[in-house]
């Protein structure tokens, strides 16, 4: 044997015949790559469409819809990404309208007498406020008003928008109210109603003006869209009488059934919709 070959014998490997070939994978998904941690989300943050539908536009999912279709600019640019963050103190605009991470509430009281219509009162007398205080912990305030011996229906809402609509005579919210006078309207004193009256601040006009069926002629129902000071008592004080019980039966399509004197409820999902339905 030459000099360059073994000049002895191989040690006898401790391998298994076959070992030295290479590592087969089983089929099926490849090793993960190794990705850096998660960072913790802020507590300040919020997902944009979480965002959304605390506002009270829709649900997440729908906002989502909102979202890819390039209906939501944060901070002037508009957001397209899902699941894109945003902090509470972040300009949110929906279709240019700008968001209040506030969910908007709509609370619906049937007002006693001897209330005022009023967040606080320097004479220390009883407000409106004192009858919702438990309906929820956002700030909610009266839509409009009703006079301390007028009973009756007085919508409660955070949303600034739907309060500017709903007491603006231009959107015609319709308003009914049952009146008790201290004697018979004439037909002809009814007749002038109808065709308008001009009091000292200009010509009133009312939507309907009727006797209530199977009720003595002392008590009319009215529909007006005008949202003047004392307007319904203003009406028939002009014609002589005095009006000895107020009461508004119907607000913006919303009625009293099912609610007693003194006593609140939220707003049904579809009765919002209605609501913001109004133009």
């Amino acid at each position: 044997m030459a000099k360059s070959d073994y000049s002895r014998e191989r040690k006898p490997s401790n391998r298994t015949p076959g070992s030295d070939k290479k590592k087969q994978f089983s089929k099926g998904r490849p090793p993960r790559k190794k990705t850096a941690p998660k960072k913790s989300s802020s507590p300040d943050e919020i997902r944009l469409n979480r965002y959304i539908a605390n506002a009270g536009i829709c649900s997440r999912r729908e906002a989502d819809t909102y979202i890819a279709a390039g209906s939501v600019s944060v901070n002037g640019k508009v957001i397209s990404e899902m699941g894109y963050k945003v902090k509470r103190t972040d300009d949110v605009r929906f279709d240019g309208r700008k968001l209040s991470l506030e969910k908007k509430e709509y609370i619906l009281l049937n007002k006693p007498k001897n209330f005022i219509t009023t967040t606080n009162d320097e004479k220390g007398r009883r407000t409106v406020m004192e009858l919702v205080s438990s309906a929820s912990k956002s700030r909610l305030l009266p839509v409009g008003r009703l006079d301390r011996n007028t009973t009756g229906l007085l919508l409660f809402t955070n949303d600034g928008d739907m309060t500017k609509k709903l007491t603006h005579p231009t959107y015609g919210v319709r308003k009914i109210y049952h009146v008790h006078l201290d004697k018979n309207l004439t037909l002809s004193d009814l007749r002038k109603i109808e065709a308008g009256l001009e009091l000292e601040d200009g010509t009133v006009q009312v939507d309907d003006v009727s006797y209530i069926q199977g009720s003595p002629k002392r008590e009319v129902g009215i529909e007006i869209h005008s949202g003047r000071n004392r307007i319904v008592r203003r009406i028939f004080e002009h014609l002589g009488y005095t009006v000895t019980k107020l009461d508004r039966v119907i607000f913006a399509g919303l009625t009293k059934k099912d609610l007693p004197r003194g006593h609140w409820r939220p707003l049904t999902e579809q009765e919002i919709i209605n609501l913001g339905m109004i133009k």
